[in-house]
């Protein structure tokens, strides 16, 4: 989508100001910029403040959001297939979690390799030491033999030190349907860095939430709970509190559509008034028109031969595919040859 300026609705930078040091830079430049653009944008990596996650938590427990059950039905149904992929040679692997946060659907897999006695290690990564020491002390607590890696760092940082580190066998976690929230374009790119990081023969697993009723995908992001409309209005939360910004919750709405042509779920927050909100913390003035939005997510849904594309637009060949019974969620495997 053209980015362009609207000379009625574009933000009006007033005196700098110091931002604290103890602010996210990335949340910083995420507001400076996204709401300076038409139609204004902000990250939906931002949602996960500590509310966030509390709501997100209700979400995956409502009846209407089906991706987590899906899920958590493939990696329980299948943890033995994918044991056997996973030790297809009797290697030892090690077992690397993009974004492990609590670990909650990984733990499927690492009680039944345990319960094998599988030789492997789990490496962990995430950028919030909080959520990943958090994990730890949990896995810990449930597996004290396991074999912990874990790493708090970005993405392929940790996994180039990874690589460098050891020559087992990498098996590379990207669960949740994470890479619905790439561009098509970000997702090739993503890709090859995976690729360009592991060696000849290690796997990828992905959850990819497939194309299905398109009403069933509407639902799941406009849930009857208004659990998603929490979860959305409360990134306006988070700038207030981190940024001292004024947004009015009660001024802004939640919007969802789902185009079943690109397979894409769209939310927004949608201005239902004239108004201009303050972010101090910034010096920022940022004028909404009635009806105006700002786009805060995009969920792809994916079918069979996009994932096999990706695949191989990227290096890989897909050697696995696991979903649940009713087809809604698949997690794969991709090998790199």
């Amino acid at each position: 989508m053209a980015i362009y300026r609207n000379t009625f609705s574009e933000s009006i930078a007033l005196e700098p100001q110091t931002v604290s040091s103890d602010i996210d830079p990335a949340l910083v430049d995420e507001v400076r910029t996204g709401l300076q653009q038409t139609p204004k944008r902000l990250s939906s990596r931002f949602f996960y403040d500590a509310e966030g996650s509390r709501i997100f938590a209700e979400i995956m427990r409502s009846p209407d959001y089906y991706l987590t059950r899906s899920e958590y039905e493939v990696l329980d149904t299948h943890k033995a297939d994918l044991l056997r992929q996973f030790m297809l040679d009797n290697r030892p692997f090690e077992l690397v979690e993009l974004g492990a946060g609590d670990g909650l659907k990984t733990k499927i897999l690492i009680g039944h390799f345990e319960d094998q006695q599988a030789d492997f290690t789990y490496a962990p990564i995430d950028i919030s030491v909080d959520a990943l020491e958090g994990l730890v002390v949990d896995l810990r607590k449930q597996w004290p033999d396991l074999q912990l890696n874990p790493r708090h760092d970005d993405y392929f940082s940790a996994l180039e030190l990874l690589s460098s580190e050891s020559n087992s066998r990498k098996v590379v976690l990207f669960l949740g349907s994470n890479i619905g929230n790439f561009a098509p374009d970000e997702a090739i790119a993503f890709y090859q860095q995976l690729h360009d990081r592991l060696q000849p023969g290690d796997l990828v697993l992905t959850g990819f939430d497939l194309q299905k009723h398109p009403a069933i995908i509407h639902t799941a992001y406009n849930d009857r709970q208004g659990l998603t409309r929490a979860f959305n209005l409360n990134l306006l939360r988070r700038i207030n509190r981190d940024l001292d910004a004024n947004f009015d919750l009660a001024a802004f709405d939640h919007y969802e559509t789902y185009n079943p042509e690109n397979g894409e779920a769209r939310s927004y927050l949608v201005s239902q008034k004239a108004q201009t909100v303050d972010v101090n913390a910034l010096g920022m003035q940022v004028p909404f028109q009635y009806g105006e939005i700002i786009h805060t997510e995009i969920s792809r849904k994916f079918t069979r031969n996009q994932i096999e594309e990706l695949a191989r637009q990227t290096g890989f060949a897909m050697t696995g595919w696991f979903t649940d019974g009713k087809s809604y969620f698949a997690d794969v495997v991709f090998e790199k040859h």
